[in-house]
């Protein structure tokens, strides 16, 4: 370890307990996106939190929540720019959380609290880091941008559109992501891309009310079965989705994504184990192929069927009104915006023209080159901090707001953080354990450093 990174070491570990007192206070505030339920305050308190660090900041309008955007000049013509989100998820059920969920908490050598680890504990990783990298060096080696966003929780619908309107003023050389992880075995992952979405709503109603099942069984169109015979018609037992032109788009993972997705561990066997399947699809047992399925293949899930009568004991009632939430993960280069379309076109041409198609929201999937300089940095800085090489993933199941960054910004994009797979993120009792908080920040200030000095 150089010099540098050990006196960045001695300033994080003699500032930790004022950040996490910055963590606590930016915890305590309730910022639930789908419910805006505290969201201008948040947003607010972290203008505020910014301007306390010595940077400009500004609550910029999105069409929808606000963003926070800040910046700070440094010592090189270089920018580093910091995607992060501070609104979460809703804490409910409440009974499930052992401690209030908007007060900081801590247990032994973890920390819980909503948001802890998704977002707001990445926020404070990021100021603690460039805080540290301020006080060894004397000054930030780079200039630094934020935009910190308050949607990313409800699928960050106007965050494609803000990033194209401000263009000029989110410009810079690199992108560090809102997240990051140790894996079980405690190996940091490098995740370099993200499957879009496309998630719609199918709904049909066949009559004004629900009927009688004796009564209109043998003579009444029934509503469940309508959307039902409609799901039917989506994908074929085999996985493959039947929509024409559903794959045309598709760009393959090239030889080096294949190399990447050779060398991941293989979790088959516990994932198996901890959902209790019986098998995979397409009788798919681990190994590359598995991988490959996971990640760089489309899918159609059916999310939810809402229809007619669940209830405890009988109810003979024929549905009048039937919906499903269907979600479809995209894969390079699928659009949500083609899907819908070829998704209405499809029900059309299958006699289901009565099945109205609602769209809730998406995005596009987007990856980065592996081989970029800047990815490199943030994995052999991660050898740095965790002592072991990290885990790529060239491509990730979940959707993020990344793609207008990579290809609109032109920007690499890196992740680095907190998160462990027992932190319990969107669900109760959420968590990060104070070591991986304290890893995370000097791995992005070994990355602020670096980036400086090198890209």
């Amino acid at each position: 370890m150089n010099d540098i990174n050990q006196k960045l070491d001695q300033q994080i570990n003699e500032r930790l307990d004022y950040w996490l007192g910055q963590l606590g206070r930016l915890c305590g505030q309730p910022s639930v996106s789908t419910q805006n339920w505290g969201i201008t305050e948040c947003a607010d308190l972290v203008a505020t939190m910014l301007e306390e660090q010595g940077y400009t900041a500004e609550v910029l309008p999105s069409g929808g929540h606000p963003v926070v955007y800040g910046e700070g000049a440094g010592g090189s013509d270089k920018t580093l720019l910091f995607y992060l989100h501070y609104d979460v998820q809703p804490p409910e059920p409440l009974e499930l959380w052992d401690s209030p969920p908007f007060e900081l908490t801590r247990r032994g050598d973890q920390l819980f609290a909503r948001g802890v680890s998704d977002d707001k504990g990445h926020v404070i990783t990021r100021l603690a880091a460039l805080d540290a990298v301020r006080q060894v060096l004397g000054e930030l080696p780079c200039n630094v941008k934020f935009v910190i966003e308050g949607e990313e929780e409800i699928g960050s619908p106007h965050m494609p559109a803000f990033v194209v309107d401000h263009q000029e003023k989110l410009a810079a050389d690199a992108c560090i992501w809102e997240f990051g992880s140790v894996d079980a075995a405690g190996a940091p992952t490098q995740s370099l891309g993200m499957r879009g979405i496309c998630y719609v709503e199918l709904s049909v109603e066949t009559a004004a009310l629900d009927a009688h099942s004796g009564l209109g069984g043998s003579i009444f169109p029934n509503a469940a079965w309508r959307l039902v015979w409609a799901l039917n018609t989506l994908k074929d037992q085999d996985e493959r989705i039947l929509i024409p032109g559903f794959y045309d788009n598709v760009v393959g993972p090239s030889a080096r994504d294949l190399e990447l997705l050779g060398n991941l561990p293989d979790h088959s066997a516990k994932m198996m184990e901890f959902y209790g399947l019986s098998g995979f699809v397409k009788g798919l047992t681990g190994g590359l192929a598995l991988q490959r399925q996971a990640v760089f293949e489309p899918t159609c899930t059916i999310c939810g069927i809402t229809t007619g009568y669940q209830g405890p004991g009988l109810k003979t009632v024929l549905p009048a009104k039937a919906s499903a939430k269907v979600d479809f993960r995209l894969v390079p280069n699928q659009s949500p915006e083609e899907i819908v379309g070829k998704l209405r076109a499809h029900l059309d041409a299958q006699g289901f023209s009565d099945v109205q198609v609602t769209y809730h929201g998406g995005g596009r999937p987007a990856k980065v080159d592996p081989d970029d300089p800047f990815v490199q940095i943030a994995n052999e800085t991660a050898v740095q901090v965790y002592g072991r090489d990290p885990v790529i993933e060239p491509l990730i199941g979940g959707s993020g707001p990344n793609y207008p960054f990579i290809h609109v910004l032109g920007l690499p994009v890196v992740s680095a953080g907190i998160g462990y797979p027992g932190g319990r993120v969107h669900a109760p009792n959420e968590n990060i354990r104070i070591q991986d908080l304290v890893n995370g920040i000097r791995h992005t200030a070994y990355i602020i450093t670096r980036f400086a000095s090198e890209v």
